[in-house]
């Protein structure tokens, strides 16, 4: 049959990225606790087309992708990059897959397990001469400002917020370690399921450890140092609770 997308192309307009974007599909990840874990991932698959063709094969990125699905680790996915590059004959290839990450966690009292959800993604580009990729893990949190705290005789406001770290990979680390981090620079961690001796011990706790989303930033970026990262990112958003906006932090490390 005729192969449209390889005709040529007489305009001399090379496109940086052509491919598929949004694809919905089941993933197995790495568990640290459970060995692997099979999640949902929203899936964005690139190549360079130069500018003597007329277009891409989309059913390639499809392919490919499907064969290293079921083992998308942080190991394989340059892997998978580097092989549909080939398989496309392009110069450059690039994917970003974000997929849900389940952890179960006990209550800081009763020990009641439920389920908490962590928002992951992979990020990739390889060429023939380079190779970099990005862990992205968004970590939900609680904190209680330091400043209402100082000033009121009764509490302290506190709010729901979010703390997003994008690593640069070099040596293999596990999810579970970041989140661990992020977690402990937070006023407290967030939990699905809370009795109410935990509800009590969560509040106090917050109380006892209230935190500026400044405080929060400088809090991870020490604990990430520790994992020897050559580069990482760190943002912190709460939604404040007597506000009408946001607080926000975000800053980032080099070596």
């Amino acid at each position: 049959m005729r192969d449209i997308q390889n005709e040529c192309d007489s305009r001399e307009i090379p496109l940086q990225k052509v491919g598929v974007k949004g694809v919905k599909y089941p993933v197995s990840v790495l568990d640290k606790e459970h060995k692997t874990q099979n999640t949902t991932a929203t899936v964005d698959l690139y190549v360079n087309l130069p500018h003597n063709y007329k277009g891409t094969h989309m059913s390639r990125f499809i392919e490919v992708f499907h064969k290293y699905h079921t083992d998308i680790s942080m190991q394989h996915f340059l892997d998978m990059l580097e092989e549909m590059r080939n398989h496309l004959d392009a110069e450059r290839a690039f994917g970003t897959i974000q997929f849900p990450y389940f952890i179960e966690k006990k209550a800081p009292v009763s020990e009641s397990s439920s389920y908490l959800e962590y928002v992951c993604a992979y990020e990739g580009e390889v060429s023939a001469k380079e190779r970099s990729f990005f862990v992205t893990v968004t970590v939900p949190i609680a904190t209680l400002c330091p400043c209402s705290k100082a000033i009121s005789e009764y509490g302290a406001h506190n709010q729901r917020g979010s703390v997003k770290v994008k690593l640069l990979y070099r040596d293999f680390f596990w999810i579970e370690d970041v989140i661990s981090i992020i977690e402990n620079c937070a006023s407290t961690p967030l939990y699905s399921l809370l009795k109410r001796s935990d509800e009590k011990y969560v509040t106090e706790h917050a109380y006892d450890n209230p935190r500026f989303v400044e405080d929060v930033v400088r809090e991870v970026y020490l604990g990430l140092r520790k994992m020897n990262f050559q580069w990482f990112s760190v943002e912190a958003e709460t939604e404040e609770s007597i506000h009408n906006h946001n607080a926000y932090a975000y800053t980032e490390f080099n070596a």
